[in-house]
């Protein structure tokens, strides 16, 4: 009898692990879109970085990065994607850790785990590739939606051994990070804040970090440009549009939704027709050829929320040739992607920009046809109308009260909305409509 007992208890813990083990899930939780190799972008509020990189050849030279990151929802495991896309030679990686950002460089003592690598320490990425990580645990996340995580930052802290060549990097951070000095060898796993002098607004190498739920969650992606990417919101403020729209569906749904940017300042939906390591440009590579490895790589995605085209007409494209990069997009997405819902944004005004390419009538006349286009399509799951939410109908501009720059101060450039403009975007979109469900 004793033996019968054992034997149904053991099933029974057997079918619960494997239940729990059903249940997880792996779901982005923090994305930056690599774009292009340093210093090639369009970075905000950017330090001089020559004492940290001598030359943009060599790259970093045996030295460490430590990247702030915020997670838009915590797991007990998580694991992290390195890229060397933009690279023109491999890159070695080694003595990488992630730990919980105490201040400024400096890690929460006890919470800096290491990272493996098909179970090494090191691994080499040829260029072109990246590489995702282990599984490492994350002994501080006792429960995943613990309130005193809600807000903190993950440092993600790797070494890279010897030169890297060309850096593969996402320039509009907006989010303090910090490096090494040349030559200083390892210092991932060092807790304190001396082994990293150099700040910078932008994120290298590093491009993914996923967590491991035990729950169900769906992953929404924020796709675009510069408006995605948030420039003129404010340095370490966490306030673009999708972080305010992240904020309120956790305030809604808990962790059933995880909101990750896939911005980049400068981006264009269908150009340039072609983008290398050898003929870059600040705003990447075109929408279109970067869905595969930007939102249909990434695990757990249900939805898309797809805002760009004014940098397009910038650069005098057709308002008909955007119409057709996007349902050319569209159909992509739905071919390798079935039942993701796809939701389109209106572009924002520019008219009479500072930006003077984008604030000509012609652009605005281009800019309405294709949010009209929008409007009455009917290949998209929804539309979410910024338009509306920032324009002022007397002037044809963005409101006044959202053209201050937020970051780098001054009047702004009416094109990019500031963190008021920002926090319209997010709160006029419909909770409802993007997750299917009611509150």
């Amino acid at each position: 009898m004793k033996r019968l007992t054992l034997l149904a208890t053991m099933l029974f813990v057997s079918l619960l692990l494997a239940g729990q083990a059903r249940a997880q899930q792996w779901v982005a939780s923090w994305t930056a879109s690599v774009h292009g190799p340093y210093p090639v972008g369009n970075p905000t509020a950017q330090p001089e970085l020559k004492y940290a990189f001598a030359a943009a050849q060599q790259g970093a030279r045996n030295q460490s990065f430590r990247m702030i990151v915020r997670p838009d929802v915590w797991g007990p495991q998580t694991r992290i994607r390195l890229s060397n896309a933009f690279g023109t030679q491999p890159v070695t990686f080694n003595d990488t850790f992630v730990g919980l950002q105490e201040s400024g460089s400096a890690v929460l003592k006890g919470t800096n785990q290491r990272v493996l690598f098909g179970g090494q320490k090191s691994v080499t990425v040829p260029p072109g590739q990246s590489v995702v990580s282990d599984a490492v645990a994350l002994p501080f996340v006792k429960t995943p939606a613990d309130p005193l995580l809600k807000g903190r930052k993950l440092a993600v802290s790797f070494h890279v051994v010897g030169e890297s060549g060309p850096m593969t990097w996402h320039a509009k951070a907006l989010q303090t990070s910090y490096i090494a000095s040349a030559g200083s060898g390892p210092h991932s796993q060092d807790e304190g804040e001396s082994a990293f002098p150099y700040s910078t607004t932008s994120w290298y190498f590093l491009d993914e970090v996923d967590m491991n739920l035990l729950a169900k969650a769906d992953v929404i992606v924020a796709f675009g440009d510069s408006i995605t990417d948030g420039t003129a919101s404010t340095i370490n403020g966490d306030d673009r549009w999708p972080d305010v729209l992240s904020r309120r569906l956790h305030a809604a749904y808990g962790d059933d939704f995880v909101v990750v940017n896939e911005g980049i300042g400068g981006n264009q939906v269908v150009g340039p027709a072609e983008y290398t390591p050898a003929k870059p440009m600040a705003g990447g590579p075109s929408a279109l050829s970067r869905l595969d490895r930007d939102v249909i790589s990434l695990p757990g995605v249900s939805a898309v929320i797809w805002l760009e085209g004014i940098n397009d007409f910038g650069a005098d494209a057709s308002a008909d040739a955007v119409m057709a990069g996007y349902t050319k997009g569209v159909d992509y997405l739905r071919q390798k992607m079935p039942g993701v819902r796809i939701f389109v944004a209106t572009l924002t005004p520019a008219l009479n920009s500072a930006i003077a390419s984008h604030g000509r009538p012609e652009v605005d006349a281009k800019r309405k046809a294709l949010n009209e286009f929008f409007r009455t399509s009917k290949i998209f799951d929804g539309v979410i109308d910024f338009d509306k939410a920032t324009l002022d109908p007397a002037t044809g501009e963005v409101k006044a009260e959202f053209q201050p720059n937020s970051s780098t101060g001054g009047p702004g450039d009416k094109l990019h909305p500031n963190r008021a403009g920002y926090a319209a975007m997010g709160n006029t979109i419909d909770l409802a409509v993007i997750t299917g469900r009611q509150k």
